[in-house]
């Protein structure tokens, strides 16, 4: 009767590890992305906090730090209940604009923020998660992205009103 028991939770264990494994290319792929995504935005609003002496983009700033490491933990508590490794670092791309930021300063940093990691890396965000509702095979995946497109669409929303003014 032991080894029948042992058996069985041994089967559940595995059944359970090879479905975490079976999240499929392109789910791992939309996670990975929107892994990215939020690491970014968090490199780059505490960049403008350190960088910026305008209160409407370091409150800015702030409120992307706070809202995409949220994010991220959302992807990640994702990613880890399904077995996925996710990067540990932003992508060459988002370096590089983290890089060309960095060698900014005063207005010209501020503008070049809210234009780069404010429109329109929430523009393409929106695409992402908007794409990821779609795509994605896995309902929590799919939960995943339509749990942070409001947030996206709100940071959007609010970029935009900051780009449209005095910036």
């Amino acid at each position: 009767m032991n080894l029948k028991i042992c058996g069985a939770v041994l089967a559940l264990v595995a059944a359970h590890a090879s479905y975490a494994q079976s999240l499929s290319k392109g789910d791992q792929q939309i996670l990975n992305e929107l892994a990215q995504a939020n690491m970014a935005e968090v490199a780059t609003g505490k960049l403008a906090l350190q960088k910026s002496e305008a209160a409407d983009v370091k409150k800015f700033a702030q409120q992307m730090v706070d809202d995409h490491t949220k994010g991220l933990q959302a992807v990640q508590d994702v990613a880890k209940a399904k077995n996925v490794t996710l990067p540990s670092e932003p992508d060459a791309k988002h370096k590089k604009m983290a890089d060309h930021l960095n060698s900014l300063s005063g207005a010209a940093f501020d503008k070049a923020y809210l234009e780069n990691a404010g429109v329109k890396d929430h523009k393409e965000a929106h695409a992402k998660v908007v794409g990821a509702q779609k795509k994605a095979t896995d309902p929590e995946v799919k939960a995943l992205a339509a749990q942070l497109q409001p947030t996206i669409d709100q940071h959007l929303q609010t970029v935009q009103g900051l780009t449209s003014g005095k910036h």
